[in-house]
């Protein structure tokens, strides 16, 4: 028989405190949801709400090629100052690693409780990888039906002796693929926006940390009454995403705030978002994108977002020739960290973050 989560406090001590997670919950035979993962209606995915996007996946490979170039960094501009979503191909990464990737990271979830609960940010052996539930459970209404495990990179060394051992060899080497992949995305998207000075400064700013998290959705007793994340944006620059074949992913609707569009995975094809730092940085140019993800009970998910941001030290603010030539800057000069902060002080509300550094006068 199944052990009642009724009583709020041993439900969340049981998820958060003691490491169990969502996984954690499932495998103890519960046939409903707990009432503290319910989310109000509102926040609520339909999936039939939601129209699939039918945008073919852009080929990075004839970035290589001098005839096509143009129209595919065209095409790149156009998603990030719209959507601020697009899938990619032929990317650099080898799909036998996304395939690994995927496998490694059931393997460490599919793991007992205790063997994960030692990256509880309590007692993990460093401060730079954190295991644990929903986003930021001490502050949510309602929790997010997702487990993960987060990994900052440092250096090599670092990571090989820290990461887990089910993902760290993995990991490392979509981290290294990624960052190539995204030093060419924003090559693009700074030579669009007209910036003179040195790119190889500006991109060292904005990618000066980076992390790889394995999220885990296990399979869902009510997931019309769940989210596995809520309505937010990414607070970086760049979001690399694999999902793996299941989906769930919906992204807001740039022309219409109401509607919101299915991500649909394609194989071998890697999701590509745009954040929050980088729309700052382009005064509003470039779209971070609202998106949230839905659960299922068909089967258990897995996602690997690889994040690159800028250092906590950084300040982000708009470029000052783009303010220059918009007349107004839309946002306010902060510091990385200090945007961070504000970041995971909060639960997920869609785009609310950026009011921290938004210019009420612009």
């Amino acid at each position: 028989m199944a052990p009642s989560f009724d009583d709020e406090k041993s439900l969340f001590d049981f998820v958060v405190q003691n490491g169990n997670g969502v996984k954690g919950l499932v495998d103890s035979g519960i046939a409903k949801v707990p009432e503290r993962y319910v989310q109000p209606p509102q926040e609520r995915i339909d999936k039939l709400d939601a129209f699939s996007q039918e945008h073919s996946p852009i080929d990075l490979s004839k970035l290589d090629q001098l005839a096509e170039y143009d129209q595919v960094a065209e095409t790149i501009v156009r998603a990030a100052e719209t959507l601020g979503f697009f899938q990619v191909v032929n990317h650099g990464v080898p799909v036998e690693l996304l395939e690994s990737l995927k496998e490694a990271a059931h393997k460490f979830f599919a793991q007992p409780p205790e063997k994960k609960a030692i990256y509880l940010k309590a007692v993990s052996p460093s401060p730079l990888i954190k295991y644990g539930t929903s986003f930021v459970p001490e502050k949510e209404k309602a929790l997010e039906w997702k487990d993960y495990i987060s990994m900052t990179y440092t250096n090599d060394t670092e990571a090989l002796e820290h990461w887990p051992n089910q993902c760290k060899e993995v990991a490392l080497e979509y981290l290294k693929a990624s960052t190539r992949m995204v030093r060419k995305l924003l090559e693009i998207l700074l030579t669009n926006l007209g910036v003179t000075q040195d790119h190889g400064s500006i991109i060292e700013a904005l990618t000066g940390q980076n992390m790889v998290n394995m999220n885990f959705y296990p399979a869902c007793p009510n997931p019309e009454l769940t989210v596995g994340v809520g309505r937010h944006s990414d607070l970086g620059t760049i979001t690399v995403l694999l999902q793996d074949g299941i989906g769930g992913l919906y992204v807001k609707a740039e022309e219409n705030k109401s509607e919101w569009i299915e991500i649909p995975p394609i194989p071998g094809a890697i999701v590509i978002n745009v954040g929050d730092a980088l729309q700052i940085l382009s005064n509003g140019r470039y779209k971070s994108a609202e998106h949230r993800v839905r659960t299922t009970s068909a089967q258990s998910r897995v996602s690997i977002p690889f994040f690159t941001t800028p250092k906590r030290s950084t300040k982000i603010g708009p470029l000052p020739q783009l303010v220059k030539i918009d007349r107004v800057a839309h946002y306010k000069e902060v510091t990385f960290g200090d945007y961070m902060d504000h970041f995971f002080g909060n639960a997920h509300e869609g785009k609310k973050s950026l009011n921290f550094t938004r210019n009420i006068s612009g």
